[in-house]
């Protein structure tokens, strides 16, 4: 076994992640704003996008799956997702009920898996805690998380790039728009089964 197979690489990619989401904030939140920022921001929100599909796939191909690691990774990917929708509503490119509506969904679906994982239930895969068709259909299947997860990174990139190119401004919207209710939707079936 060498010294670069004991390296958790996985883990590492997932705070990458979050130390380059933290820079962008950084960025969208100070002023005065430049076209160069406007790219930078794009371009670093593209890398914590790639980070997050590389981070799974790596945990699988070296064999590092672990408990914390997947915390992490969740952790993680709604650290980096509530920090979007809270700089873009402080820099009301975004209404704020945007960000409170993920918010709200995120705490209350966390507070429910928590408690499912203490009973042997998981959120995705074959111990899913979603029993009912529709359930399984719109919170556990691939699809569904691929279809809310390219949502969200559509919104993300299309209102950055809306600061420098207002005309991309009604189709970032409708990316967010169609995110939030997605995210309403992932969200009711895993509250009402959750019980």
């Amino acid at each position: 076994m060498s010294l670069l197979s004991t390296i958790p690489w996985p883990n590492l990619i997932t705070f990458g992640r979050i130390v380059l989401a933290f820079i962008t904030f950084g960025l969208l939140l100070s002023k005065p704003f430049s076209s160069f920022q406007v790219y930078l921001c794009f371009c670093l929100t593209v890398l914590v996008i790639i980070g997050d599909m590389l981070d799974g796939k790596l945990a699988r191909a070296l064999k590092q799956i672990s408990d914390f690691g997947a915390w992490l990774d969740i952790a993680g990917d709604r650290l980096i997702e509530l920090g979007y929708w809270v700089v873009f509503a402080s820099l009301h490119l975004i209404s704020p009920w945007v960000a409170l509506i993920f918010l709200a969904r995120g705490i209350f679906v966390d507070g429910i898996r928590s408690f499912a994982a203490q009973k042997g239930f998981n959120a995705f895969g074959d111990n899913t805690m979603m029993q009912s068709p529709l359930g399984k259909s719109l919170v556990s299947s691939r699809f569904s998380r691929a279809a809310y997860g390219a949502c969200k990174v559509l919104a993300f990139a299309l209102v950055i790039l809306a600061i420098e190119h207002q005309q991309l401004l009604w189709l970032a919207q409708f990316c967010v728009y169609g995110a939030t209710v997605f995210c309403l939707l992932r969200g009711i079936p895993v509250l009402i089964e959750g019980k």
